[in-house]
């Protein structure tokens, strides 16, 4: 990956009617990277893609490909192909033909066709299939296909439009993986829209936040995780406990907020410089949350909670808890952890963080 900018979205707005689809988009797609951009549904995140390859005509600003205006391009000229959620497959071709169909259109000589397929049907591990009909393939299988027929033409860019959706639980995590390691191993721009967190967080290089089809933060996953720019953002990512109040003290690097279910110390935002009197709301991630049976010792932010319930999710459990004013706080321990503790709904416990483990939102 580099820092060239092949895609540019530059000041691009789309409407239909009067809904406001996409909001003055300004966004930067690096030559080589693995981009996804994800949010709930009806945030515009598709609408985004399909601008790029051509489906949806920008209402305003300018779209750039390689430098080169694509605004009014139409899609075949574009070399933008898209894997769709559906796969779009022709189920009366072979594996062999739905891979040259691209191939074919273009007009490439025979021989260079079966040379190429060959080339992809064995990259991506389907060679045995080659004459059988997609619809005889398993849903892994049929992603695999998909995958080849769009990249049998060597494009500067791939979109991906919730490819695995459809997918059972286990051939997600083994699709991820072909996925990022072909992406890395091509250097290929994949623009990937997806709503799941897990999908994004794993493979991208970068990840665009959207929210009523605004860009509300674009970072690194380890950046959006950790520091997330909004109240949206943070609720978005569902493992982050939030407390709104106002600040009440200001001291060396840290400052001291009073909020509903309590007065806390967090470290302070360069992002966000705050004074006494001001409106303040900071996060704290449900696996820098510490359970206790006894007080927090001095310097560490805590609170009484009432253990509500717990969710298994796999190697480790999310507890939920509320304060005594009805804030809700999640805390991420292991099951060992928790089996000390010996915890059980209506329990009364101690909630523990630092000061460092806190982040005060810059754009709430």
């Amino acid at each position: 990956m580099t820092d060239q900018a092949l895609v540019v979205f530059d000041g691009v707005v789309k409407q239909f009617g009067g809904f406001v689809a996409v909001e003055r988009m300004d966004l930067d797609i690096r030559k080589g990277e693995f981009l996804a951009i994800m949010g709930s549904s009806g945030c515009g995140k598709t609408t985004t893609l399909r601008m790029l390859a051509g489906l949806e005509a920008p209402s305003q600003g300018e779209i750039r490909l390689a430098g080169k205006r694509i605004n009014d391009l139409p899609t075949w000229q574009r070399d933008t192909p898209m894997v769709w959620q559906s796969l779009a497959l022709f189920p009366f071709l072979t594996v062999r033909e739905n891979v040259e169909f691209s191939l074919r259109m273009r007009g490439v000589d025979k021989a260079d066709r079966r040379r190429r397929v060959g080339t992809w049907l064995e990259r991506m591990q389907i060679t045995e299939f080659a004459d059988r009909n997609v619809a005889h393939l398993s849903g892994g299988q049929r992603q695999r296909v998909a995958l080849a027929r769009s990249l049998v033409t060597e494009p500067e860019i791939l979109l991906l439009d919730e490819p695995l959706s459809a997918l059972d639980a286990h051939l997600k995590v083994r699709m991820q993986t072909v996925l990022s390691n072909l992406q890395k191993e091509l250097g290929i721009t994949f623009v990937y829209v997806t709503h799941s967190q897990s999908e994004a967080f794993s493979m991208a290089d970068r990840v665009v936040i959207m929210s009523r089809g605004r860009v509300e933060q674009i970072g690194n996953p380890q950046e959006i995780y950790r520091a997330p720019r909004t109240r949206f953002v943070a609720e978005f990512l569902g493992s982050s406990n939030i407390f709104a109040g106002q600040v009440s003290a200001v001291t060396g690097d840290t400052v001291r907020i009073a909020s509903a279910a309590g007065e806390f110390h967090v470290v302070r935002n360069p992002a966000k410089p705050l004074a006494k009197g001001d409106k303040a709301t900071f996060v704290v991630s449900d696996d820098r949350v510490h359970l206790a049976n006894q007080p927090p010792s001095a310097g560490l932010n805590g609170l009484q909670a009432v253990v509500v319930g717990e969710e298994f999710v796999g190697a480790t459990a999310v507890v939920h808890l509320e304060a005594a004013d009805g804030t809700e706080i999640k805390a991420q321990k292991s099951h060992d952890e928790l089996e000390q503790l010996n915890l059980s709904p209506g329990a009364k416990v101690w909630v523990t963080w630092r000061a460092d483990a806190g982040h005060i939102l810059p754009g709430a």
